[in-house]
């Protein structure tokens, strides 16, 4: 078990030590409630939706499927909706276009995750720093006093690991968090990819609407 005295003695004298790994902690804790936050509101069931939403495109309902892409909302609503607008005004670049808009929303999946991946390198190297400054510290005392014994130096030694036990655990949190995170970044590029695979199969199989068709004209003429 955690010697608190041992626990305490490290609070008060080393706190300018652990202070880095401190701040680590504190950071860490606000990306990861970002993230979960973020992830969780953009979260969506796209079973029903493609079904939908495929069979609309099919019948060359673009305004219908609009609707649809509108009322699921959230990031992947979002590239829906720029993927039919996509696929309207450029049928010809559609893919290249829409792997753009892909790139843009997993950048913003992405945000603060590789603050997450530097917390978990130089997490545990910040506790090593702390454990060997204050080993030095407590050989110095010692080597003042010249009358330490045996139980002074396991207490100074134990006290100078809590830094490296601090910075280990911060660091597997923060591998843990970014590896979870990482994997939801993964199935939302896997939605986007149905979402693309959709619209091509219907730009291989239907008309171009009368509407998007003069839009394209207009917009190669300019």
């Amino acid at each position: 078990m955690l010697n608190f005295d041992l626990l305490s003695f490290t609070l008060l004298n080393d706190w300018p030590i652990l202070l880095p790994i401190v701040g680590s902690s504190i950071v860490l804790v606000m990306v990861a409630l970002n993230r979960f936050s973020y992830y969780k509101d953009n979260q969506r069931d796209l079973e029903t939706f493609v079904q939908r939403w495929q069979r609309e495109l099919y019948r060359a309902n673009w305004d219908t499927a609009q609707q649809l892409s509108q009322q699921l909302g959230g990031l992947v609503g979002s590239v829906a909706q720029e993927g039919l607008q996509l696929l309207q005004t450029n049928r010809a670049g559609f893919d290249k276009a829409f792997d753009i808009t892909i790139n843009l929303a997993v950048r913003r999946l992405e945000k603060g995750l590789n603050i997450l991946g530097t917390i978990g390198t130089i997490a545990p190297y910040l506790g090593l720093f702390g454990t060997v400054v204050r080993i030095l510290i407590t050989f110095g005392e010692m080597s003042k006093a010249q009358t330490a014994g045996s139980g002074e130096i396991m207490f100074g030694i134990g006290s100078a690991l809590i830094a490296t036990a601090f910075g280990l655990a911060i660091a597997i949190t923060a591998v843990v968090a970014n590896n979870w995170f990482r994997d939801k970044v993964e199935l939302f590029e896997n939605d986007f990819q149905l979402l693309k695979l959709v619209l091509l199969s219907v730009a291989e199989s239907t008309p171009i609407s009368p509407a998007a068709a003069t839009v394209q004209k207009s917009v190669a003429t300019v």
